[in-house]
């Protein structure tokens, strides 16, 4: 079921000279942990970076997702807007309005982008020209949750996603829906209108990303304050799930090197093998979540809270 568009892109230009520096803002790189490690490990911030303030307009920023140029577009759910950045022109414009109360973002392998629809708990395409196609609208006829965050296996080109509970002002539901039995996450197969759900004993899944080679999937209990690490077999199905790292996270992003980038309190890096890399403080309260952008993908965009920041990367992303 296709939507209209009620509005476009609206620019705004920011000059990359005149980003704004903030001066709270912090890299440090964490100490090694003990499997075999004597030394540091090196940061994967570029030397001296900083976290540079690209805007503070919005009232809570979230899910950004950068296209095959390495523009990102992010949500600001309050204001039920997608805004979009575009690191050629420099400018920054509201995408696409109303936006569904959109929440995590990521592009599929054909250049549409996927939403977490939280208005009406659904999963969206978006093509390239704003309209708007309904990809999931329940859950056995059951309503979901609330899908908050997901990734596209570019294997299969199927979508993982997390459906934790946060209560949302503009609902009528004043609870979840218990015939759900909890707070999961699913697996859209491509193609299919009704997901399989593929990792329970979870208090509250939210952030979730995967590797290039479609094997790994991590997701993190952001109740629990942990984020596991899972196997994805051929049928697409999770298992062998493992402790990753004691943190919690609302997004994560990976980059090529494998690090795995979590967010809440900052946004803190550990390696492959768990082992804690460097924590990148931000003056804000919260920090929702982190994609790489740019054309070389060396660019570390942060939605936090009421900003957006930019930071240079050593490392490119991993996608």
């Amino acid at each position: 079921m296709r939507y209209p568009v009620l509005s476009g892109f609206r620019p705004a230009t920011l000059g990359l000279a005149l980003l704004l520096a903030a001066p709270a803002c912090t890299s440090r790189v964490g100490q090694p942990g003990t499997a075999g490690a004597n030394k540091q490990e090196v940061s994967p911030v570029a030397a001296g970076a900083t976290p540079q303030l690209l805007a503070r307009q919005f009232s809570f920023t979230e899910g950004p997702a950068p296209d095959r140029a390495g523009n990102v577009y992010f949500t600001d759910q309050p204001h039920n807007q997608i805004w979009r950045y575009d690191f050629g022109t420099q400018k920054l414009g509201v995408f696409l309005e109303p936006a569904g109360r959109s929440n995590g973002l990521y592009f599929d392998g054909q250049g549409n982008l996927l939403a977490c629809a939280d208005g009406q708990n659904e999963l969206w395409s978006i093509a390239p020209d704003e309209t708007v196609t309904v990809l999931l609208r329940d859950a056995g006829g059951r309503t979901l949750n609330g899908p908050n965050d997901l990734w596209v296996n570019p294997k299969t080109q199927g979508i993982y996603f997390t459906d934790p509970y946060y209560q949302r002002p503009y609902w009528t539901r004043q609870a979840p829906d218990s015939l759900l039995g909890g707070r999961h996450v699913y697996y859209l197969p491509p193609g299919q209108s009704q997901p399989v759900q593929v990792a329970d004993q979870l208090r509250q899944p939210n952030g979730i990303i995967g590797t290039p080679d479609g094997r790994t999937l991590y997701v993190a209990d952001i109740e629990a304050n942990q984020t596991y690490r899972y196997d994805i077999g051929p049928t697409s199905r999770l298992s062998n799930r493992q402790p990753f790292a004691p943190l919690g996270s609302d997004g994560m992003t990976l980059d090529r090197e494998g690090n795995v980038y979590l967010t809440g309190d900052g946004v803190t890096v550990y390696s492959p093998a768990g082992k804690l890399l460097a924590h990148i403080a931000l003056p804000e309260k919260w920090t929702a979540n982190v994609c790489f952008a740019g054309p070389d993908r060396k660019t570390l965009f942060i939605t936090a809270s009421e900003g957006v920041y930019l930071l240079a990367m050593r490392v490119a992303g991993a996608q």
